[in-house]
Parts: C-alpha cells; sequence; structure tokens
C-alpha cells in the first residue's frame, strides 16, 4: 500500500491512498474461507461448498468492506508514524469524484481532505494579567441562604382543617352522577394531593374547611389539567388522561401542612450534625463559609472563563475553518450547514483551546492519575446526594458509585478531561499575574451580561 501526502497549504493536505491486490487479498481469502464453513447452501454439505459459488456469492461485499477496514487502519497507523496532527478526522476529497469500481477494478485509489493542526508557540508567564473576583457575601445573601435552608428542612405537619394549600391524603374513586363509586372503575389508594397545585379554584374551594373522615366529589380534570400530572396522581397511562370523564370522590384520610423548619438546636442538628452549631451567631458563621465556597467555585470558573479568553486571544490560532465546517456537517446528522455557516464562530474558540490546552499540559508534563480521576467523580456523586438534601454520604457509598460510572469508557474519559483542565488552571493561576478585584454578587453576575 502507497500512502503520499500533498500539503495544500500550512492548514489543508489531502493525502493519496493507493490500494493494490496484494494488500487485501490474503484479507479476503481468510473471511470468504470463513463463510465457506458456515455457508448453507442447498445440495452441498456444511463447509464443502465450493469457493467458486462462495465467490460468487459474496466477494464484491467482502472486498468492499475489507478494503474500507484496511484503508482506515493504515490512514490511522500514517498519521501516528509521521506524527501528523489534525483536527477533526479525514474526509473524502472534495475536488474530484473518486471513480471506484469493486466488481472490475483490482487496484483502487482514495483522496482524503486533512484539516492540520497549526504550529503555533505560547509562554504563560507572570507577563500575562488575568482578572480574578473575589465577591463580597453580604447580609442578603446571609439571609437568602438561611431561608433556602428553613424551606429545605421544613416538614409537612397534620392540621385540623383544610385551607388552600394544605396537602390532602387519602383515596380517590371514581363516582357516578349520584356520587356512587363506579363498579370496576378506578380507585387509588395512599395518594397525595396539593391544593397548592390545584389550577381551578372552583375545585379547590371545594376542599376548603374539610377534615379528616370528610369526602368530597371534584372534577379531578379541572382539578389537574395536566395529563402528565393527573397520570401521574391516578396511576394510569398518559395515553388514558384523554379518555377520562366525569367525577372523582376524594375520601380524605390526613389534612397536612408544610411548615418552614425553626431556627434552633434541632434545626442545626439535622443541616450540620449533633452539637456541630449550638447558636445562631455560629448558624451565621457556617452559612456565610458555605457562600463563601459556593462563590470561590464561581471565582474559578470565571477565572477560567477569563484566561481561556486571554490566552486564546494571545496564541493567534489559525484554524482551516472550511475544512472544520465541512467535518462538522459530514460527522453530525444533528448540524445542517445552514447552521454550521451561521454558529461557526462559536465553535472556532472552541477548537483553538483544545488546542492550547493540549500543548500545556504536554508541555508541564499534566498527567492525571486514576486515583485522581477517581475523586473526581466521587465529587460529581456528592454534589448529586447534596442536590437532594443528602450530605453525609459514606466514603464506601461514594467510591463504588464512582467506581461504576468510570467502567464507562466515555464517562471515564470526561473525568480525566475533567480533572486534566482543573490541574492546569491551577498551573495557570499559579503562573499568571492575578489581577484581583472585589466585588458584589450583582456585579459579579453583569459581567456574564456582556
Amino acid at each position: 500500500m502507497n500512502i503520499s501526502q500533498e500539503n495544500i497549504d500550512k492548514l489543508n493536505a489531502v493525502l493519496n491512498v493507493k490500494v493494490e491486490q496484494a494488500d487485501y487479498t490474503e484479507r479476503v481469502d481468510k473471511v470468504l474461507k470463513d463463510y465457506r464453513r458456515q455457508a448453507k447452501v442447498d445440495g452441498f454439505r456444511p463447509g464443502k461448498v465450493p469457493m467458486g459459488i462462495i465467490k460468487k456469492m459474496y466477494y464484491t461485499p467482502v472486498l468492499v468492506d475489507e478494503v474500507n477496514k484496511l484503508v482506515s487502519e493504515s490512514l490511522f497507523q500514517y498519521l501516528q508514524e509521521n506524527k501528523v496532527n489534525i483536527l477533526g478526522e479525514p474526509l473524502p476529497h472534495k475536488d474530484k469524484e473518486q471513480k471506484v469500481d469493486f466488481e472490475k477494478d483490482t487496484e483502487f485509489e482514495f483522496k482524503f481532505d486533512l484539516g492540520l493542526a497549526p504550529e503555533f508557540r505560547l509562554e504563560v508567564s507572570a507577563k500575562d494579567k488575568v482578572a480574578y473576583y473575589r465577591i463580597k457575601v453580604d447580609k442578603k445573601q446571609q439571609d437568602e441562604h438561611k431561608d433556602s435552608l428553613l424551606q429545605r428542612f421544613g416538614e409537612f405537619k397534620a392540621v385540623d382543617k383544610a385551607g388552600d394549600d394544605e396537602l390532602i391524603k387519602g383515596i380517590l374513586v371514581k363516582v357516578d352522577k349520584e356520587g356512587n363509586e363506579v363498579e370496576n372503575g378506578i380507585r387509588v389508594e395512599n395518594i397525595s394531593m396539593s391544593l397548592e397545585m390545584m389550577k381551578d379554584e372552583n375545585q379547590k374551594v371545594l376542599f376548603s374547611g374539610t377534615a379528616c373522615g370528610d369526602e368530597v366529589v371534584f372534577d379531578v380534570k379541572k382539578a389537574f389539567p395536566n395529563d402528565t400530572e393527573l397520570a401521574s396522581l391516578l396511576r394510569i397511562d398518559k395515553t388514558e388522561v384523554a379518555m377520562l370523564e366525569g367525577t372523582f370522590k376524594c375520601i380524605i384520610e390526613e389534612v397536612s401542612k408544610f411548615e418552614r423548619a425553626v431556627i434552633g438546636q434541632e434545626f442545626y442538628d439535622k443541616v450540620y450534625g449533633a452539637g456541630e452549631v449550638k447558636t445562631e451567631e455560629e448558624f451565621t458563621k457556617r452559612v456565610t463559609e458555605e457562600i463563601a465556597l459556593n462563590y470561590e467555585r464561581e471565582s474559578e470558573y470565571r477565572f477560567m472563563v477569563d484566561a481561556r479568553e486571554s490566552l486564546i486571544k494571545k496564541a493567534k490560532i489559525d484554524l482551516p475553518v472550511e475544512f472544520l465546517k465541512r467535518w462538522m456537517v459530514e460527522t453530525n446528522d444533528q448540524i445542517t450547514e445552514e447552521q454550521v455557516k451561521d454558529d461557526f464562530e462559536k465553535y472556532e474558540d472552541d477548537f483553538r483551546w483544545q488546542l492550547i490546552k493540549e500543548a500545556l499540559l504536554k508541555e508541564q508534563d499534566i498527567k492525571v492519575s486514576e486515583e485522581e480521576a477517581l475523586e473526581a467523580a466521587k465529587a460529581v456523586v456528592l454534589n448529586q446526594y447534596i442536590q437532594y438534601g443528602i450530605s453525609n454520604v459514606p466514603d464506601e457509598y461514594l467510591e463504588n458509585y464512582a467506581r461504576e460510572m468510570m467502567s464507562k469508557p466515555e464517562e471515564s474519559r470526561k473525568f480525566y478531561e475533567q480533572k486534566g483542565e482543573e490541574k492546569l488552571m491551577a498551573y495557570i493561576k499559579s503562573t499568571v499575574k492575578l489581577d484581583e478585584k472585589v466585588v458584589s454578587s450583582e456585579k459579579f453576575r453583569k459581567l456574564y451580561e456582556k
């Protein structure tokens, strides 16, 4: 096999691949022999079908498949051995129609377009100045965070009568015009129904003043017009909702009302663990630390955005734009040529940053160990638990869940890349000059409005 490269310019090249009969004969023969061993043809015993018949039946499709595999493998090997750095993937040559006749020819020629990764030099030093924002924690944020915690750790408590935002628990049954239960009709026990979520005020008012043991006949479709919500409430398939008619009776077994938590020792223990916080002053301090930690993450993210923008601007990297546009369209069914044309500027800096990132990781010999990637995965898992209000998760649970996630190659790759970029940002932050600015949260948010 002969592969030659023609550089059109610094950013574009064409690979010419010539495949001769000697390159593929052994591969094709091996596949055909396997076919022969398995072929079932009337008049012949298994494994005894003449090779001539096998070739007549399968030769061309096998040839096409094996030549394509051979070309793909050889392309990859050529790029690796010759250290040809490309963007995207090789694409069939666009300017010449490639005529390949697998029925008649024994030698084949293919041409591929390449988008070459540009060469560039980038030195990160203290001469580079990047903004670093420190966000002030004020009383407004403290109060909002406290309010959020009081809401999160609140609970439903039984009350004597319903008003307009209580939670009704009980039984729902389909009834006729006289209010009698319909034989073989829908009957759902242990339902929970929020009056606050009811959309029709006329249906909601029917429950006002009701208590445990009362029965209310109402139009459930008016009360809950959303098909998904209603299907969930009645535990039926969403497709059945459209056929629902008439009224339902709610047999009330419990009325409860949501009450926010009250500041005090019981609340502190729920949030932070027994005895960890004992006074409102300590509570305010913990709240401030939590907000500051969140703000620190936001500051780090904003630093990454600004550092990336600064380094991209400094590197002045040219790209094989037309090749990349074509590659994006031809390798993604979800993107049209028109979309790429309109939005390509949004993608250009992503390509540039990827090149810069790879160059700096290599230059600084930044590597990510399996243990570091696992820690990144555990952090993601813990954050998922925290979103559900669970913070004290045993490390064994976190590690098992994280390892399960990392058993999937695509997920594992993301954690390695995430940790690699995190270490790279730590290097950049320690190297450049930080232009520190103390700002309010409102002013910080406005940075994203530019």
